[in-house]
Parts: structure tokens; C-alpha cells; sequence
């Protein structure tokens, strides 16, 4: 049981991502999972036995007295109602990546919140691990002078070789852009600011899947949306950077996030990981692993798919909301952050769509950075690490 100083917590949908919350909430002292739900009760059900929490209806968890925040991890298109049912509810919303799907459905969500006196925020919170952490540093500490340029690179051959059900993936709503690219632009927020202006250009490889994975292997889904885009991106900083996204690449050979200065290069590993090597070169003879100050968000936690240990800290941004609630303070990944992403990557798809360059029309202050003090602050004591 956690303190008073510490929110309930609800989860709305069951999916694969649930498992993540809930085995790695119990990491942090702010909050305490007590509740699960799902429109199919048995996917709930089955949540519950894992981890020792409640199963509910939504209507009943939305409903629930003993709950302060909500989590919706439903698919991307449903994110704007179930979010919107949960800020009526009177509780506090954080929703996973990405938010909303347009501009306008945010909006209306931070009317909602504001004029309820609620908090949002949104995945993703990666950008508040080790290695972005330590690489936002170097940026603050001016070691590569001032920042031009760079590059972000995701690029696959796509999701159905290891999903067994990518349909949402390839609908409207959803492609590597708005899949992936909060990841990657999030992080270039925390980094450099906000962005001015796009442009982009977008293809789609094949017009159909076959699925590769699970019960479903061998069934083939239609492709109904661009999945390779490429763009460029003015910061109001000035740096112009170049964004890719696809899942029609076998494989590549370009770093995850490349930032560019005037003294020197910086490489940034995955976005969508909280560790791994920072590397800054100020020339090709002259390239040094930043020295990583004890960040506890860079202790390994897990294996991905291909077996590399890796740190994964989710809920640590629902965790800093959850905090900051209590002590009045504004959340790093906050609706003004998730917003100013939103609209950069809705951008993004209107200017290939019409191959025009399109203004950003919403902006964000850089969320504070997360210290290896104040990131240790936030874990529990007795808690102890998932075992890999």
C-alpha cells in the first residue's frame, strides 16, 4: 500500500501495453495501480489475476470513488472519447502516444481539463531517461555550441512481422508518423524548443500486408494510409532538421537522432528506450562516450525482441504528473508538450498530403529536465527492479 502522498490509478484497455504499466507502476511512490477495465471484460479479467488488482467495466472504473487518475491505453482513434469520458468522470487523464489525432480534438480536451480544475498528460516519457536526459545536458552545458541541424531516422520493414494484429497500425490515425514520430519529436522538443514550420513528402510501399506472427499468421490487410515519410523541420531555435519515417525499409545505416552545432556533433540513441550510449564528436579523428552521471533511469530492466538489455522506465511520466498534482507543480509530459507534438505531426501528414509548407499554429516551453536526484526521488524505496 502506497502513502497519502501517492494517487489510485485505473487503467482503461487491456492490450499489450497494459502489461508494461502495470509491472512497472509499483517502480514509483507517487503511484498505485488498483484498478483495470476493457470493453472486453475477460481481457480485464485476465489483467487483474496477473497483477493483483480489480477488474471493471469502464463504466464502472470511470465511475469508481477510489480512483484520482485514469490511464487510456486504448487504440489511437478512441483516444479523444475515452479521454474526454475520463476528464467528465471528474479524474485525471494520461493517455498514451499519441494523444489525439488532430488539433482540434486537443483543444477541446484542455478546455475540458481546464475548466474542471484536472490535469493531463501523455505519453511518451521516454525522453525523461538516462541517456535523453544526459544528452539535454550537454545541450544546456553549450558543448556543442549552437545547434543547426540533425537528423531522425525510424525506419523498418513494418509491424506485422511481429504483431499479431497490425491492422490499426496501417489505418488512418495511426503509420509511422503518428506511431513513431512522437518518440523521436518529443524528444527534440525537450531538447532544442519548439518547432516553426514543415515539410514533407510521403509514399506508400505496398498496398497490402501479410500478418507474420500469432494466430493470424498468413492473413493479409489492407495498407490504407502513406508509410514512408520523409520531412523537414524548422525549430524556432533555427535548426532545421531532417525527419524519417517508414516502414518500407529493410534496413538502413543512419543513426536513431543526429544534432548538429557549431563545435560539435551529438549522437542520441533509440527515443524509444530510456538508455543507451550518448556520444559527442567534435571531429571524425574525435569522438567521446559521454560519462554517464548515475541516472537511475538508465538501469536495465528488460530485453527487447532481439534480446539487448534495456532500461525501460514507462510510468515515469504518469508518475511526475502524479506528483506534481500533489505539490502544484506543472508535469513534464504535459498537455502543452503532447499538444505542440500533436500539431507538428498532423503537419507533417498535411504538407505531404498537400506538398506545401505548413506554420505550426500551437507552441510549448521545453519540459524541465529530469536530474538523477530528482529522477531517484521518485521511485520507491522497497520497490525492486522487474527481473529479465
Amino acid at each position: 500500500m502506497k502513502s497519502k502522498n501517492s494517487l489510485s490509478v485505473g487503467i482503461i484497455g487491456c492490450g499489450n501495453i497494459s502489461t508494461t504499466y502495470l509491472t512497472l507502476a509499483p517502480l514509483f511512490k507517487s503511484i498505485e495501480v488498483k484498478a483495470v477495465a476493457d470493453i472486453d471484460l475477460s481481457a480485464a479479467q485476465l489483467r487483474a489475476t496477473e497483477y493483483g488488482v480489480r477488474a471493471q467495466s469502464v463504466d464502472e472504473l470511470l465511475a469508481a470513488h477510489d480512483i484520482d487518475v485514469i490511464v487510456n491505453l486504448t487504440i489511437p482513434s478512441a483516444h479523444f472519447s475515452v479521454t474526454r469520458r475520463i476528464l467528465q468522470a471528474g479524474k485525471h487523464a494520461y493517455s498514451e502516444k499519441p494523444l489525439v489525432l488532430t488539433l482540434e480534438e486537443g483543444k477541446e480536451l484542455r478546455e475540458l481539463a481546464d475548466s474542471l480544475g484536472l490535469s493531463i498528460g501523455s505519453a511518451p516519457d521516454t525522453f525523461l531517461g538516462a541517456s535523453h536526459q544526459l544528452a539535454r545536458s550537454a545541450v544546456d552545458r553549450g558543448l556543442m555550441g549552437s545547434i543547426t541541424g540533425g537528423t531522425c531516422h525510424f525506419m523498418t520493414p513494418g509491424m506485422e512481422d511481429w504483431h499479431p494484429n497490425p491492422d490499426f497500425f496501417y489505418r488512418p490515425g495511426a503509420g509511422p508518423v503518428l506511431d513513431m514520430g512522437p518518440y523521436y519529436l518529443t524528444n527534440l522538443v525537450q531538447l532544442i524548443g519548439p518547432a516553426r514550420t514543415v515539410s514533407a513528402m510521403a509514399s506508400t510501399g505496398f498496398q497490402h500486408r501479410t500478418i507474420g506472427n500469432g494466430p493470424r499468421e498468413g492473413e493479409v490487410i489492407d495498407v490504407e494510409i502513406p508509410t514512408n515519410t520523409h520531412a523537414l523541420i524548422e525549430f524556432n531555435s533555427g535548426a532545421v532538421i531532417t525527419f524519417g519515417a517508414s516502414w518500407d525499409v529493410r534496413t538502413h545505416r543512419h543513426s536513431l537522432i543526429e544534432l548538429y552545432g557549431t563545435d560539435a556533433t551529438l549522437y542520441i540513441p533509440d527515443p524509444n528506450f530510456f538508455g543507451g550510449d550518448v556520444e559527442l564528436a567534435r571531429s571524425n579523428d574525435w569522438c567521446e562516450v559521454l560519462p554517464e552521471p548515475g541516472h537511475p533511469f538508465g538501469k536495465q530492466t528488460m530485453e527487447d525482441s532481439n534480446g539487448v538489455a534495456r532500461a525501460n522506465y514507462r510510468c515515469a511520466g504518469l508518475a511526475d504528473m502524479a506528483d506534481a498534482i500533489i505539490n502544484g507543480r506543472k508535469h513534464r509530459c504535459n498537455m502543452d508538450v503532447a499538444l505542440h507534438v500533436v500539431d507538428i505531426l498532423t503537419s507533417i501528414e498535411r504538407s505531404a498530403a498537400t506538398r506545401q509548407w505548413v506554420d505550426m499554429t500551437t507552441s510549448c516551453e521545453r519540459p524541465e529536465a529530469l536530474s538523477p536526484e530528482q529522477a531517484q526521488a521518485m521511485l520507491d524505496p522497497d520497490a525492486r527492479l522487474p527481473s529479465m
